[in-house]
């Protein structure tokens, strides 16, 4: 039982589900943590990240996409798996601390073909306590053959699907560790990886997960190649559907944006990301009329230093209202329901992102202490000052306790970092 919050109010929790919300006075022998004051969510989702760039952050800072990505690729292509595991341990650690219980963790760069690198992705969440749909990124274009990444950091496309069938075999759970059938983007892979991709994804009955329309000039490279614009490119590879979501989603007309909402198709929002590389600004509110799920990413942290959930909701607030001159364009409330339902939405999830009896226990405690002069809770949350939870749940279990994560030492994470990221230097 959690008790005294200032919003949502009580709630009550058996066998990792919640049972009660509201004013719900606690039961004989029911052990009660007290909150009053704080605020109370859903647990944040993260729709789409790339951990290992926390080993990397700080890199390419005043480039484009494509200058960012020529600059990285050769330091990427050093990583191994245990650095794979030092990034993920702490970036999964942060956002825990930034009140997120599931996250989406696109992962395309295999080095030497060592696909163990999911292994330890799966086994830093497990550490940390947080729920990871864990996509199996991949690239099997390299610049020989027309594409951008470096031939070194590609990967054959028979070992691709391969790798995946079996990275799903031993991982996936449905539940705590989700698989999901992730080739990169257009301007990295063939369209035989991307047709025989989502072959395997529907066999397996797994979702699938791509870069899509994050820059004019993917947009124009993928003209240039195909004829076509990159949504209609993916219309004809079958990568529509409510069983796919994309990462930026920015460049979409009209017509693209009613086409995305009539298939159900979803758009992982990664502001921040978006603005560091000055790729453009999402079109969320009008997606989200269209029908289209919407969640938030953080995305890399080479490309948003900051590396927490909570402050893309801000983010996203101003830059939607930034982008139509209006600051109804997008309220407080739909900033929270990006970082909660919309995320579990396009992650294909009705377990989680609300408070309410049925759903998992994921929950977020924020201090309410500095905010108790914000009239509007959801306002003092999505407005107001940067902090972290002080409690988060998952399935009812504590990750962070009075704003320390249980199942990791962070200042030794942190250090173990600096040295993987040393060495790539």
């Amino acid at each position: 039982m959690i008790r005294g919050a200032r919003w949502p109010g009580d709630v009550a929790i058996e066998n990792g589900l919640i049972v009660a919300v509201g004013v719900v006075p606690p039961g004989p022998g029911e052990q009660v943590l007290r909150v009053d004051g704080d605020i109370l969510t859903a647990g944040l989702v993260n729709t789409h990240h790339h951990l290992y760039q926390w080993a990397t952050r700080g890199r390419a800072v005043d480039s484009t996409l494509f200058g960012w990505l020529t600059e990285l690729y050769p330091v990427w292509a050093k990583l191994d798996p245990d650095d794979v595991y030092a990034a993920a341990l702490v970036g999964l650690t942060e956002l825990a601390l930034s009140g997120c219980t599931t996250a989406a963790d696109h992962h395309y760069l295999v080095p030497r073909g060592d696909d163990r690198v999911f292994d330890r992705i799966a086994e830093a969440a497990g550490q940390v306590g947080i729920r990871l749909h864990l996509a199996r990124g991949s690239m099997d274009l390299g610049e020989a053959a027309g594409g951008l990444p470096p031939d070194d950091v590609v990967e054959d496309t028979e070992a691709i699907l391969a790798s995946t069938e079996a990275v799903h075999a031993r991982l996936h759970d449905g539940d705590r560790v989700i698989v999901t059938v992730a080739p990169c983007s257009p301007f990295s892979v063939t369209p035989r990886l991307m047709t025989e991709s989502a072959l395997l994804a529907r066999r397996l009955g797994l979702r699938r997960h791509t870069h899509l329309a994050e820059t004019l000039d993917e947009e124009q490279a993928v003209v240039q190649r195909f004829g076509l614009r990159p949504l209609e490119l993916m219309d004809e590879w079958g990568w529509l559907g409510d069983d796919v979501w994309f990462a930026h989603g920015i460049h979409f007309d009209d017509a693209e944006i009613a086409r995305l909402g009539a298939t159900g198709t979803g758009v992982a929002h990664c502001p921040s990301s978006n603005a560091r590389l000055a790729a453009g600004m999402c079109r969320v509110s009008d997606l989200l009329r269209a029908g289209a799920p919407v969640g938030l990413g953080v995305d890399g942290v080479a490309s948003n230093e900051d590396g927490g959930l909570a402050t893309e909701m801000r983010q996203a607030l101003f830059t939607g209202r930034l982008r139509a001159g209006d600051p109804g364009n997008l309220t407080v409330r739909q900033a929270l329901d990006l970082a909660t339902v919309g995320g579990a939405a396009c992650l294909g999830r009705d377990d989680i992102g609300v408070l309410e009896p049925g759903r998992r226990a994921d929950i977020a405690v924020w201090p309410g202490d500095d905010v108790q002069d914000i009239a509007d809770p959801v306002a003092a949350l999505v407005l107001g000052p940067r902090r972290p939870v002080r409690h988060l749940l998952v399935g009812g279990e504590p990750v962070v306790r009075d704003g320390i994560p249980v199942g990791v030492d962070l200042p030794r994470a942190r250090k173990e970092l600096a040295r993987v990221s040393e060495r790539l230097s």
